[in-house]
């Protein structure tokens, strides 16, 4: 299933005050900087002091397929090097994706390997700018420097079956987060929101699968999992669980969008929530449009009959044949034009991010923004150069410095720590 299927089923603000120093606000420019600081754009001076990180920004599908550089300005999608350092940005989970695309052929193993090695190659070639991270203080080491962290993060299958020796390879190459579920595919170990639930939540494997990452120290990301998943695999870790990207259901229906339930299963193990940038998981308007003038989401459950992982879809096209296929459709970046009345502005997501403090915790919320994943972003957001605008609405809101430091990034470094540190 092509990524914007799956997405179809389911006036700038002014300027902040002073604010006082922390300790990160102190990293030096990086030596022979290739995008320095005068080509930021204006921003708070909370934003500048404060660490940011985002935890889910898509990478390496249009560098893989299209031969592109992250490192380079692009002209089109939302994120590049040289934006990121524009908006501010310290660090991020460097998501890197296998589509549905590869599963009927069973190219989902050699697809993640690949991004993954690309990942690792580009951070390589752009290290001036950015440096891996395998851990919390990886992070702060780089951010000294005047750096981005790049936080390997995989979305998607990287195994339909969930082979242990598979999942225990991609950590020796720096991988230290993974979504359990296949994308928005059930796999053979958990459900997926937006698929046939098969498994009641997570099965025996599944559950070996969080023991491995558990004992692994790498981030359980519940993202795109059914309801029950969610919350038999907060139970089932020994450490914090995210859910990296998504709304709040009370807010808005999409079956994408946490309940009440498992944001509190979450935060109760100690994990965090990050919030989705698009209309179609935050505005109800924008959803109700949706539902009225498209068919697909007007259905009342999009979910084939049967679990795509137990078709045994069979495929005579190549890899190659796929990736062309899948160029098509990038870069991952809304293209639709949106009425007035239904085009979100960046107040109305903060908006969205005090729901979920107020029902978590300040400890427990973050930004998932899903930049170049697809989302219609709000009016004042274009791309990841305008970030700052994300915490000029929280400031507006009347958030005290510490409240926005943390959802900005503090409070998934603590996540980090704790599991790949244990502290």
């Amino acid at each position: 299933m092509k990524r914007r299927d799956v997405i179809k089923s389911l006036t700038l603000l002014p300027a902040a005050g002073n604010v006082l120093k922390n300790p990160f606000s102190s990293a030096p420019a990086a030596a022979n900087d290739p995008f320095p600081s005068p080509q930021r754009k204006p921003m708070p001076d909370l934003h500048l002091d404060a660490f940011v990180m985002d935890g889910h920004t898509h990478v390496m599908s249009r560098e893989l397929i299209l031969k592109t550089d992250i490192g380079q300005r692009y002209p089109d999608g939302t994120v590049d090097l040289p934006r990121a350092k524009e908006g501010g940005l310290d660090a991020m989970f460097f998501s890197v994706y296998t589509p549905e695309n590869y599963y009927p052929g069973r190219f989902e193993i050699k697809n993640t390997f690949r991004v993954v090695n690309l990942a690792l190659d580009q951070i390589k070639k752009n290290s001036a700018t950015i440096e891996l991270a395998l851990t919390a203080s990886d992070i702060e080491r780089i951010h000294k420097k005047g750096k981005m962290a790049a936080f390997l993060d995989l979305e998607g299958g990287y195994d339909l079956h969930g082979d242990l020796d598979l999942l225990r390879a991609l950590y020796k190459l720096g991988l230290r987060s993974m979504q359990l579920t296949a994308h928005s595919t059930t796999n053979a170990f958990i459900d997926a929101c937006n698929d046939v639930y098969t498994w009641g939540g997570i099965n025996d494997h599944g559950k070996a699968v969080i023991r491995e990452m558990n004992d692994l120290g790498m981030i359980i990301n519940v993202a795109h999992a059914s309801n029950d998943a969610i919350i038999q695999s907060a139970a089932a870790s020994r450490h914090p669980v995210i859910y990296s990207h998504g709304g709040f259901y009370k807010i808005v229906d999409h079956p994408r969008c946490i309940t009440d339930e498992a944001a509190k299963a979450i935060a109760a193990k100690g994990g965090v929530i990050g919030v989705h940038f698009g209309s179609l998981f935050n505005n109800p308007k924008y959803w109700a449009w949706q539902k009225a003038n498209n068919p697909v989401r007007a259905q009342p459950n999009p979910q084939p009959k049967t679990p795509r992982i137990l078709n045994d879809q069979v495929t005579t096209q190549t890899i190659e044949e796929v990736d062309k296929e899948f160029a098509r459709e990038l870069p991952f970046t809304f293209k639709g034009p949106i009425p007035d009345e239904y085009w979100m502005h960046v107040d109305q997501l903060a908006r969205v991010i005090d729901y979920g403090v107020k029902l978590v915790g300040e400890d427990h919320i973050a930004l998932g923004s899903d930049l170049d994943g697809g989302p219609e972003l709000p009016r004042e957001i274009k791309d990841i150069s305008d970030y700052p605008q994300i915490t000029i609405a929280m400031q507006k809101l009347g958030y005290s410095d510490q409240r926005i430091k943390k959802i900005l990034g503090l409070n998934w470094l603590r996540v980090i720590r704790q599991v790949t540190e244990g502290k």
